[in-house]
């Protein structure tokens, strides 16, 4: 499963905007013809503006379909592994709940130092095993892919 949404677009939309999103559709069009593979959309909300002039954006409904997924297919026995990446602490419930169903979860992070690529404390304790991206960690997925 990958979760995310299409970037923001305004109405109407500008020429840019239009073709983020024309590039992330066929991004998760390429996605869904994977075997085995789901893309689970969620959308992209604008909250406001910096005081650089930058947009903030938040995504929607994109963690509770994680969660949700999650706590599903371990109750129904579907999954033995689960592999997030991800570093926020909403996911603990979930994450406790398929850990109780047997299911071994592994997290998939960015560095500590960073606010944006991170982790919390808790969803760290919570992991069953812990995998940091880096490099060297890519160059393993890549061998394993061939």
């Amino acid at each position: 499963y990958y979760y995310n949404s299409l970037p923001y677009q305004g109405d109407p939309p500008t020429e840019d905007e239009s073709r983020r999103v024309s590039q992330k559709r066929r991004f998760f069009n390429a996605l869904e013809r994977l075997r085995r593979f789901r893309v689970r959309e969620g959308w992209l909300v604008l909250r406001g503006v910096e005081q650089d002039g930058s947009q903030i954006f938040q995504q929607k409904r994109v963690d509770m379909m994680l969660g949700l997924d999650l706590a599903s297919l371990s109750a129904g026995n579907k999954i033995s592994l689960a592999a997030i990446v991800a570093g926020d602490s909403d996911f603990l419930p979930a994450v406790d709940y398929a850990r109780e169903h047997g299911v071994v979860v592994w997290l998939i992070h960015g560095p500590r130092q960073s606010r944006q690529t991170g982790y919390s404390s808790e969803l760290w304790a919570a992991a069953d095993e812990r995998y940091e991206i880096s490099r060297e960690f890519m160059r393993r997925v890549e061998r394993q892919r061939r």
